[in-house]
């Protein structure tokens, strides 16, 4: 019998609410989830890895401009982009992250590159850009990550003054992608522009490994979204995986517990994608809605946005 294997992704948690999402919009977003969703699946049909996978689903999602990452990331208070994202293979825990890179076509590339040739998990600022250019990354210069609707935000968020969660205070601009391959092996990627008009070198949850990231074979595979100082404090994505491995809670009753449990205390707005070593999908959220999809080998295949 053949292993189950499948993939989620998300883009984004809060989502624009419905009744201001035109049709033609909806059907944009779903296309660009469902071209990463048939990316990474095609990968893992042919017996690719998860790694190999959940790198490309992702890198799809930052090519696509309506979503908060890569070529449509979010403008920061001085006009600039600073970008993190992360990857993990959940067969061995090796991990790479970057923090506030700028110039970097796809960070999750440049992820994955720390896991395999830095020795390291984490670089951030010039240091992971000058890392990228090593590596012969592909770079664009700062008109490539220009979108109107960003720059709008993002002097809409200069005028008054304050951090934009992207184009409603409820929108959690991330993507991910969680898999499970052929083989049994799990991974996880998520990639983010951050908060409109952010300062200080600001980093959320999403380039943090056992907070916006985690995966190990073992449990789950986990990619975060939504309010990234509040998944940082309750190191969410570990804890799923830790409640199902310590207290042998199923990777749904897990995930509930965090998001519509621990996280609500707290006041923290979001949801994630999770995929457990059985092929089992889970992709609960707290907000308006999520961009998300599914779809794996027993022949499930979702594209939504609301509950």
């Amino acid at each position: 019998m053949e292993r189950k294997f499948g993939l989620a992704i998300h883009g984004g948690a809060g989502t624009i609410l419905k009744s201001l999402m035109s049709d033609e919009l909806q059907a944009q977003y779903e296309e660009g989830l469902e071209a990463a969703l048939n990316t990474g699946y095609t990968i893992l049909e042919q017996g690719g890895t998860s790694v190999d996978a959940v790198e490309a689903a992702v890198a799809s999602l930052e090519d696509f401009p309506l979503f908060n990452a890569g070529k449509g990331a979010v403008f920061n208070h001085i006009g600039g982009h600073e970008m993190d994202a992360a990857i993990m293979d959940g067969s061995t825990l090796a991990a790479g992250a970057v923090c506030g890179i700028s110039g970097a076509k796809n960070p999750v590339i440049v992820a994955r590159a720390v896991m395999e040739h830095s020795g390291h998990v984490m670089l951030a600022g010039e240091g992971a850009d000058e890392f990228a250019v090593q590596q012969k990354m592909e770079m664009r210069p700062d008109d490539y990550f220009f979108t109107q609707q960003r720059y709008d935000q993002w002097q809409d968020a200069l005028k008054e003054d304050k951090v934009q969660l992207d184009h409603t205070d409820k929108k959690f601009g991330t993507v991910g992608c969680v898999a499970l391959d052929k083989a049994g092996n799990l991974a996880a990627a998520t990639s983010t522009g951050g908060l409109t008009n952010k300062k200080f070198g600001r980093v959320g949850d999403s380039p943090v490994i056992g907070a916006g990231t985690y995966a190990n074979n073992d449990t789950c595979a986990i990619s975060c979204t939504g309010v990234g100082e509040l998944f940082i404090r309750s190191v969410v994505a570990h804890d799923i995986s830790c409640l199902t491995e310590y207290k042998g809670m199923s990777l749904a009753a897990a995930a509930d517990l965090v998001v519509m449990g621990k996280l609500v205390k707290i006041g923290g707005e979001g949801g994630l994608i999770a995929i457990d070593k059985d092929g089992t999908i889970a992709m609960p959220f707290n907000s308006e809605g999520m961009y998300r999809a599914c779809r794996d080998s027993s022949g499930r295949k979702e594209v939504l946005i609301y509950k």
